[in-house]
C-alpha cells in the first residue's frame, strides 16, 4: 500500500509503517450513500469530505494503538451528525467496547466522542494519529525500557529539555523528544470520559538520536 507525498500527508516513517502494516479490507464506497444522506439533509459538502476520507483511507485496518483499546478496526466514513460548532462524521468502528466514538471533527481533527464530556480532539489530522501508531511501534522496537505512568503520577514528568514531535500534530494526545527518550502522553480519555485518573505517559528510554 502506498500513500501519496504532498504537503500535509503523513511523514515518511508514517507512510513506511502503512506500507509495512496496513491491510485494505473491502468496504463499500461512502459515495453509494449520498442520495440517502442528503434526502436526510446532510449537507452535499460534508459528503464530499466523507467520500474523499474514504477514497483515501477506507478499509485500511493497521495494527492496534497503545491507548483506545487499539484505535478503529480500520477507517470508514460514517454517521455523520453535527451541533453548534460544525459537522462530524465517524472515522471507524471501534476493536472493542469503548465508551466512545472515533470522529473526524468540522476541520478535519482526529479525535473521541464520549458522552460525558462530548467532543475531543486527539490529533489536527487523521494523519497524525497514523504518525502516532507509526511512532509508537518505532519506539517500542528500539527502547531499552518502557515505563508507563498513570493520573497523578503524569505531573512528576520533567519535559524542560525535550522538543515535541510535530509529525504527529498532537492535541489531547501529544508526543515529546528527548535527547534519548520518548515520552508520548495520552490525555483524550481522561477528558472525554471526566475522568483524571485515566491520563496515561509512556516514557521509552534508551534511544539513540
Amino acid at each position: 500500500m502506498e500513500l501519496s507525498v504532498k504537503a500535509g500527508e503523513p511523514h515518511s516513517r508514517a507512510r513506511s509503517y502503512v506500507s509495512t502494516h496496513g491491510v485494505r479490507v473491502e468496504v463499500k464506497p461512502a459515495e453509494d450513500h449520498r442520495q440517502w444522506w442528503l434526502e436526510r439533509g446532510i449537507p452535499a459538502g460534508l459528503i464530499d469530505r466523507m467520500t474523499a476520507y474514504q477514497k483515501k483511507w477506507g478499509g485500511l485496518h493497521l495494527p492496534p494503538a497503545p491507548q483506545y483499546d487499539g484505535g478503529p478496526r480500520y477507517f470508514y466514513p460514517d454517521s455523520p451528525e453535527t451541533d453548534t460548532a460544525g459537522w462530524w462524521f465517524e472515522a471507524g468502528t471501534q476493536r472493542t467496547a469503548v465508551p466512545f466514538m472515533f470522529m473526524i471533527g468540522p476541520s478535519g481533527e482526529f479525535g473521541i466522542q464520549a458522552d460525558r464530556a462530548g467532543w475531543v480532539p486527539l490529533h489536527s489530522t487523521i494523519e497524525g494519529w497514523v504518525e502516532s501508531l507509526a511512532l509508537a511501534h518505532h519506539a517500542s522496537m528500539w527502547a531499552r525500557r518502557i515505563t508507563r505512568l498513570i493520573g497523578d503520577e503524569l505531573e512528576g514528568i520533567n519535559l524542560d529539555n525535550y522538543e515535541p514531535v510535530r509529525e504527529v500534530m498532537g492535541i489531547a494526545d501529544t508526543w515529546w523528544r528527548g535527547p534519548d527518550s520518548l515520552v508520548a502522553l495520552y490525555t483524550g480519555e481522561a477528558e472525554g470520559l471526566d475522568f483524571p485518573r485515566a491520563r496515561v505517559a509512556l516514557i521509552y528510554s534508551g534511544l539513540d538520536r
